[in-house]
């Protein structure tokens, strides 16, 4: 096996900034300060409420059948009357929906990524934000304040079995990761230096978006989608629709308790923010255990710049594993760089994959 990899180091210096830069006026000189910004971040949850219900309601799915009068969408949405207009009308505003001889209609962006027909679907994770992450964030303060989680788990509940609690939800929610996955997914098959190897395993690997790009991409590649028991029919669903179910499979296992699959490369995607700063470090021990010489372990997630100036998602999304989980935080890719060096990986790099997402790569 050719072990000689040369890829990308940008530094993780990607910038994702929650609004642009100020602007200047004709003279040169910045405007006057406003207190626009700030009003439209403090409010920013009208809008996202308004497309969150949208995607549970099926709004998009519904018109992605074909375009509709208000009366007839209200109806077929089962909403009042009272405020149906300036529903359908907020979302018009909001670049989601058009309007055009009083009918209403998708736009190209929320056909394609709010149909729950179409493959590229993220609407299941939206959902799931209506249902249960909207609510939970409402208690960040307290969040803030005693560094515990704030979802089903204060009243003795278990977020897994919420998720997992019908096998439609499972994969709704699955569908919608693999949407936000896609991009990333697609940058893995492409700029990763697959043709040095032969196997792989995508761990924690949902309904199998990284798995199905990277085969789909790479025909001489082998591989497993790893994850518990409950994911093995969605994720063989999603492989034979793809075409690749010849070449890749599903193993179950549980990667605290279980050895990793023997590949040559281990991919860890959305992962390692799960877990507390100790959990993180056993996963990437143990993906080094499980690797060949020379063998490769790829870990993305919305990694935060290193400067921790730019990427905002990356850093909410850290605020968010407060709310969901005991110990998990989000991390830059110097930070990545220094646990799976401690693990024994070298040449490790950090490369932008695809949004806020980039990709650190180790080599045992």
């Amino acid at each position: 096996m050719n072990t000689t990899i040369e890829m990308k180091q940008d530094r993780n210096e990607v910038k994702f900034p929650v609004s642009g830069a100020p602007e200047i006026s004709k003279n040169g000189q910045a405007p006057p300060l406003s207190p626009d910004r700030i009003v439209q971040l403090g409010t920013g949850f009208f809008g996202a409420k308004t497309v969150l219900s949208a995607a549970e309601l099926g709004l998009f799915t519904e018109l992605a059948k074909g375009p509709l009068d208000a009366e007839t969408l209200r109806v077929r949405l089962g909403l009042h009357p009272r405020s149906a207009r300036d529903f359908f009308d907020a979302l018009v505003a909001l670049k989601l929906l058009e309007r055009q001889a009083g009918k209403y209609s998708n736009s190209p962006e929320a056909d394609l990524f709010l149909d729950r027909a179409k493959p590229s679907y993220v609407g299941g994770l939206l959902e799931m934000c209506s249902v249960r992450l909207y609510g939970h964030w409402t208690h960040l303060t307290e969040g803030l304040r005693s560094g515990a989680p704030q979802n089903e788990t204060k009243v003795g509940g278990d977020p897994f079995a919420t998720l997992y609690s019908t096998p439609e939800r499972l994969e709704s929610f699955l569908r919608g990761m693999t949407g936000i996955t896609l991009g990333s997914a697609r940058a893995i098959a492409l700029k990763f230096p697959w043709q040095q190897y032969r196997t792989f395993a995508d761990v924690g690997t949902a309904q199998g978006a990284v798995p199905v790009q990277v085969a789909l991409a790479n025909p001489h590649l082998s591989g497993i989608g790893y994850d518990l028991p409950a994911v093995k029919p969605i994720f063989e669903k999603y492989t034979a629709a793809n075409g690749v179910a010849d070449r890749v499979r599903f193993q179950q296992g549980d990667f605290f308790k279980d050895r990793l699959p023997s590949v040559d490369v281990l991919i860890m995607g959305r992962i390692l923010h799960d877990w507390n700063l100790e959990q993180k470090k056993v996963l990437l021990s143990k993906a080094f255990e499980a690797l060949p010489e020379g063998g490769a372990c790829i870990v993305y997630e919305a990694i935060i710049d290193d400067a921790r100036r730019e990427n905002a998602f990356g850093l909410l999304m850290s605020l968010n594993m407060l709310i969901e989980t005991p110990g998990g935080f989000d991390f830059t890719g110097e930070d990545c760089r220094g646990w799976m060096s401690e693990a024994g990986f070298r040449k490790i790099s950090v490369e932008h994959l695809a949004g806020p997402d980039s990709m650190v790569v180790g080599i045992k």
